[in-house]
């Protein structure tokens, strides 16, 4: 199993529902995602991120598939014009 894991830092922070609204339709649409939540950050603090992505995935393949369906790269550009910094993080169990 993939865990993928992203955290944003958004242009304004009350965008977290709209990231959220954006990412959890996926769910069931993408072969191989077996899991997905996002939450916004509740915690203040300059080293803190506004929103987090956290998924799990079959394989490294799923992951691929994931990153490259259609419905993933459609909410890309969406997500990318509302943040300022992403980080993430994949590993497997």
């Amino acid at each position: 199993m993939v865990k993928h894991i992203v955290m944003w830092k958004l242009k304004d922070p009350a965008h977290a529902t709209k990231v959220k609204a954006l990412l959890e339709p996926l769910v069931g649409r993408i072969p191989g995602l077996l899991k997905l939540e996002v939450g916004a950050n509740f915690a203040p603090g300059a080293m803190a991120a506004d929103v987090v992505l956290y998924s799990e995935l079959t394989d490294r393949a799923a992951l691929a598939a994931y990153q490259a369906h259609p419905a993933h790269q459609a909410v890309v550009p969406l997500i990318v014009e509302m943040t300022t910094e992403r980080r993430v993080v994949d590993y497997e169990t």
